[in-house]
């Protein structure tokens, strides 16, 4: 979800400055929302379970590519399956371009001796030189961001009208290693929660992190629980009214950002110079573990590594840090 949605930026700047191109996405079709605001853009649902399964998939998929007679293939994924059809397509005379994950920098920034501790390129950046490939240069400079919605009707007897500052809080990922304890998550949250004034809705998923959410909530009437509440398009219009969204590494994060609302991460075994910080953020909203107590920090690049020993990296960020920093940018908007 995050990496779908770190596209978003991307080719809204792509079309905004290259007005002779229509583009067509193709991703599975839970991320059709993602790209329902961008002018030119169109959305190609992918279905991985029947037509478009297996190898024999890809070539029905390719098929069904090719009567949209594209003229450029850009391959932002970069796995086997999207190769597969990017070479199809440069078989059959398409221009094809293939995002450099810059494997070799990633290997280098979490390797535990002899670390390159020095920031990698983004994937904003990164897919912006997959176009270049292409020929269209895009610049991500003076972004711009959908202009907001009006409240959808669906989230009003959960929310109601806004008439406080809202944050959003979504304490999970994919990786354990990622997640910040919950012992001090509750304590961030009701530290917010005690500020007039504040509304705080908990994104999540499935019934075991909802479960979890409501043990968050406790009895704090200015805490909201989400997941599992509305469908993803609602929840992006819900993203859109935050003050300002705290997040994981993860896709919660990248959904906000997208957006154009202020995001705050946190972030353990993984960290910003990987390149997956939230859009149009500033380093400063990124709070990091210690590597003062822990030098081999970062030790993944997406947090399905674990290195003994650094199991409790995470509680060296302190939630009174954590709430310092999400009232600071609060204060700054007023």
């Amino acid at each position: 979800m995050g990496d779908v949605a770190m596209t978003v930026p991307v080719l809204r700047a792509l079309t905004e400055q290259h007005h002779n191109i229509r583009v067509t996405v193709v991703s599975r079709p839970l991320f059709k929302p993602f790209f329902k605001d961008l002018d030119r853009v169109d959305f190609f649902s992918i279905d991985v379970k029947k037509r478009h399964k297996g190898f024999q998939g890809l070539l029905r998929l390719f098929t069904d590519l090719r009567k949209l007679k594209v003229d450029y293939f850009a391959d932002f994924h970069n796995v086997l399956r999207s190769r597969i059809v990017g070479t199809l397509f440069k078989l059959a005379g398409v221009k094809v371009a293939t995002l450099d994950k810059g494997r070799a920098g990633r290997k280098a920034l979490t390797k535990l001796e002899n670390k390159v501790f020095e920031p990698l390129p983004t994937m904003f950046e990164n897919h912006c030189k997959t176009l270049s490939k292409l020929g269209f240069t895009v610049s991500l400079e003076n972004p711009k961001f959908p202009a907001q919605e009006k409240l959808v009707s669906e989230l009003l007897p959960f929310t109601g009208e806004k008439n406080t500052k809202w944050i959003g809080i979504a304490p999970f990922a994919q990786y354990s290693s990622k997640v910040y304890p919950l012992d001090l998550m509750q304590n961030v949250i009701d530290t917010l929660a005690e500020r007039e004034k504040s509304t705080i809705l908990l994104f999540g998923g499935g019934e075991k992190e909802i479960a979890l959410l409501n043990q968050l909530k406790r009895d704090n009437y200015n805490v909201i629980v989400m997941a599992g509440k509305v469908k993803l398009e609602a929840e992006l219009n819900l993203i859109q009214h935050l003050d300002l969204m705290l997040s994981m590494d993860s896709g919660n994060a990248h959904m906000a950002a997208m957006l154009g609302v202020k995001v705050v991460t946190l972030w353990g075994a993984t960290h910003p110079y990987a390149g997956f910080s939230p859009f149009n953020q500033p380093m400063c909203n990124c709070i990091t573990a210690d590597r003062d107590q822990y030098p081999l920090l970062p030790t993944s690049i997406f947090g399905n590594k674990e290195v003994e020993g650094y199991a409790d990296v995470m509680r060296t960020i302190k939630p009174e840090t954590v709430c310092e920093k999400i009232i600071t940018i609060l204060q700054q908007e007023n």
